[in-house]
């Protein structure tokens, strides 16, 4: 996919994320209100739940959305300490990464461009590495 093809998915993205109120979604209140139904949906299938919070969670910290603190503290909330902590480990783990390869090969020329002998030194570090 060509840069400006990821551009336009991102930007659809992150449009689609507040054109359709998901960011009123990941308030304490709204986790109030729901967890009774939830609570209900995650007993009847636990590993439907379990994957969409993961794959929610990492589009929300791929694309540097508000309210990760608020998903966090969510799944330990509502999947419990173990479950909640391996769920949250590997999603924000792979969100991050997704995060920093969009900014990297996405972002990279207009980067450079604006902070390029400012990050000489970043630049080689990668190269090392």
């Amino acid at each position: 996919m060509k840069k400006t093809g990821l551009v336009i998915l991102l930007m659809a993205l992150i449009t689609a994320f507040f054109v359709f109120d998901l960011d009123r979604a990941l308030t304490f209140e709204a986790l109030k209100q729901s967890q009774a139904r939830f609570a209900a949906l995650y007993a009847e299938s636990p590993w439907l739940v379990a994957g969409g919070f993961f794959t929610l969670y990492v589009v929300v910290t791929a694309l540097s959305l508000p309210g990760a603190v608020i998903m966090t503290l969510a799944g330990g909330a509502l999947f419990g300490v173990v479950i909640g902590t391996v769920l949250i480990s590997f999603a924000s783990t792979i969100g991050a990464t997704l995060a920093f390869l969009v900014s990297r090969y996405l972002l990279r020329d207009t980067l450079q461009r604006r902070f390029g002998d400012k990050l000489t030194a970043f630049n080689n570090g990668i190269l090392q590495d």
